[in-house]
Order: C-alpha cells, then structure tokens, then sequence
C-alpha cells in the first residue's frame, strides 16, 4: 500500500499507526534518501496492507468508520488527504487500509514459470520489503530470480526445482514465502519463533525455480520450434512428464566439480530426459549461475529442494562441518525425515558446495512416490517442512 508524506509525518508514527515493525517499513523503502526527514508529497510504502474503496452513506463519520474496521481515524486522514472529514456526502469514495491476514497464493496447483511469476508479483506488491532480481538467464531466456528477505547476518540459500519433474519443490517453497510474509507484518509465530527473529538473523536468499525451461516442458510440454528436437531426445515418446533435466538434456544437479568425472563414467553418454551431467562441468547456463551465486554471496548455509524419499543428505567425502551434523539431527527432528550422511551419488550442487565453502549444505528429499509427486501430497509436504524453513533460518 503507498501513502503520501503530510507534513510532520515520521516513519516511526506510520510503524505506530498501523501496528508494524519500523524495520519491515525501512526494508520496504529502502531507496529514500533521509528516513529521518520525510519530505511532504513523498511516496511511503506500507507492507502488509491494501487498499479497498469504500462509499460513504448516510450519517458516516471518519470516527465510525474507522472502529468498525479497528482502524485508527488518522489512517484515514492519511489515504484520504483530499477528503473533508467534516462534509462527507453520502456516495463519495474513500480509501481505506485492509491489513493482509490471509495467503493470496494458493500454490497447490500445476506450477509452471507464469504461475510462479504471477505469485511473485503478487507477494511484491504486497510486501515491498522483499526484493528480487534477475540473477541470470535459462538456455531458452527465461529469467532466474532470486529472492531475497531479512537483515544482513547469517546468508542461507534454499533452492527449488533443479529438476524439471521436481516442481512441486517449488510450489511448496512458496507457500512458505507467503506465510512467512504473513507472520512478518501481523507478528505472528512459526512453530514456536517469532518471525521476526528469523528476519533480523538471517537473509534468505531463494532460487525458487533454477530449472524454467525445464518445469514448462514437463508442464506445458514442449515449445513448437524445439518440439522435434526434444521428442528425439525423449526417446520418441511425447509425454514428457518424467523430464528431469534442462531444455538441452542436461540434468543440472549432475552438472558440478564434484566428481564430476567418476559420474560421467556411468551415467549416460548424451543428452536426454535425465541423468546425462553434460559434456564438460557447469556447461549449462542454470548450473553456472548457481556456482556464480555461490561464489558471490559466500552463503552461510545451503538447501536445495528435491523429490523424493523424505530423506536429508548432509555430507560429502568428509569435508562437511561440525555445524552440519547438528543441523542435520534438528531438520531430521522437525521433519519426521531420515537424515543420512553420505550417498552414492556426487556432481550435485550441495557436494560441490560442501567441497569449495567447507559450509552446511544439505539436498532434502520431499514426499515419497514416484516423480513428479501429485499435489494430494502437497499439503502434508508442506506440513513436514515447514519447521525445516524456520530452523534453516535461526
């Protein structure tokens, strides 16, 4: 919700005014020159709110109004800065401020790059304090945002979608976006911590969907001018639901320096619908913007979304942190999943990340069933992993 600056207006009084954090108001005006000195006629983002309009009937007050929606008179005054409140004729249209209680993603539905785009937009507007970028391209153009929410402190990347088939991971990372937003600007808990304590002890840094091209295949199937090209690499077959890799047949998460070597040897030997780690490590544009990133931000923590089996992979040849076997036993803990150490399978992201950074790097592994999961498991997916985003940030 924007508002515009009166005279002798404070961000501390708009904090007070509609019950909300200053901080979350800072975040979400963070291009202003002097916070400290409000010009009058300045635009002011207010997180958490919207703005309905409403026409005046017979015997309407400011007052009456305002305590029918528990709001106070002022906020009125300030979204209504033309408005007389004295000579108020029945059938004018004011604004009034409406505070977001409830998701406005629903995100247990088909969740391809549009849908995904269109509930980004959705949550921006309403939170400003959360930002985006463009943190690179696919192989056919299409935008990789990274999202990014909290203080500077502790720096954790959680992951989504590294493989076409596994999009519900991103669904499900962004139902938690939304509550998350949820409980920051209406004070609430997740599973016990304040939201605001995550927010102020770590910044979230999300890929929601590192694979693009690939989810809109296994979803919409194929674009018209590569429709030929990808039924021959799918073997012949035109259903390309179990499609795990890029738009180029290259399985991203087998795309690292990480044994990359020893894990060509036995998968296979050209592109396809899946396992194929490519001709040469971090060949891929996906992959070599999530190396970039890392080398970049230097995380502190790292998580990528997978499907399936309800496991937690927590090691790599040794190199992992202490920190990373007590994480391990909290994620297991909150999830009701196995956390496991070491596994047969290397050249992904978390082992190529253990080995560079030395840092906590975990794969978790939602659901259990047969890829891509249906969405009848997505609401006890969610429930699992909740108290996993929560722990991951505190």
């Amino acid at each position: 919700m924007d508002i515009r600056v009166r005279s002798g207006d404070t961000l501390w009084h708009y904090s007070r005014l509609f019950h909300l954090p200053i901080i979350l108001i800072l975040d979400s005006n963070a291009d202003l020159e002097n916070p400290n000195a409000l010009r009058a006629g300045q635009r002011i983002r207010i997180p958490g709110f919207q703005t309905v309009s409403y026409t005046i009937k017979k015997n309407d007050t400011f007052w009456n109004i305002a305590q029918s929606r528990n709001l106070s008179v002022d906020a009125l005054l300030l979204l209504n800065q033309t408005v007389n409140p004295n000579r108020l004729d029945a059938g004018q249209e004011i604004q009034i401020p409406i505070r977001v209680t409830a998701r406005v993603l629903n995100g247990n539905e088909p969740y391809n790059v549009q849908k995904m785009t269109r509930d980004l937009n959705r949550l921006l507007a309403i939170y400003p304090f959360m930002k985006r970028r463009e943190a690179g391209k696919s192989v056919l153009e299409q935008p990789v945002h990274e999202i990014q929410i909290g203080r500077p402190g502790r720096k954790v990347q959680i992951n989504a979608s590294f493989h076409a088939n596994e999009w519900i991971t991103t669904s499900i990372f962004m139902r938690f976006l939304n509550d998350y937003m949820l409980a920051l600007t209406n004070g609430w808990m997740i599973r016990g911590i304040p939201a605001m304590t995550m927010y102020t002890r770590s910044r979230l840094f999300a890929i929601p969907m590192v694979n693009p091209d690939g989810v809109n295949l296994v979803l919409n199937g194929p674009p018209p001018e590569r429709e030929e090209e990808l039924v021959r690499l799918n073997r012949g077959d035109r259903d390309f639901s179990g499609w795990k890799a890029n738009i180029r047949g290259v399985d991203l998460n087998k795309q690292f320096p990480a044994n990359w070597d020893f894990e060509r040897e036995r998968k296979p030997k050209e592109p396809g619908p899946r396992d194929f780690p490519g001709y040469a490590p971090l060949s891929e544009p996906e992959s070599k913007l999530m190396a970039d990133l890392a080398r970049t931000e230097n995380f502190d923590r790292l998580i990528a979304l997978h499907t399936q089996g309800q496991e937690i992979y927590w090691g790599y040849e040794g190199l992992e942190p202490l920190e990373s076997e007590v994480l391990a036993r909290d994620f297991a803990r909150v999830t009701g999943y196995e956390a496991i150490r070491y596994v047969d399978n290397y050249a992904g992201y978390k082992d190529w990340w253990i080995q560079e950074f030395k840092k906590p790097g975990f794969t978790i592994e939602l659901g259990k069933g047969q890829n891509p999961l249906p969405l009848s498991q997505f609401e006890d997916i969610y429930a699992h992993m909740l108290g996993l985003f929560v722990r991951s940030l505190i």
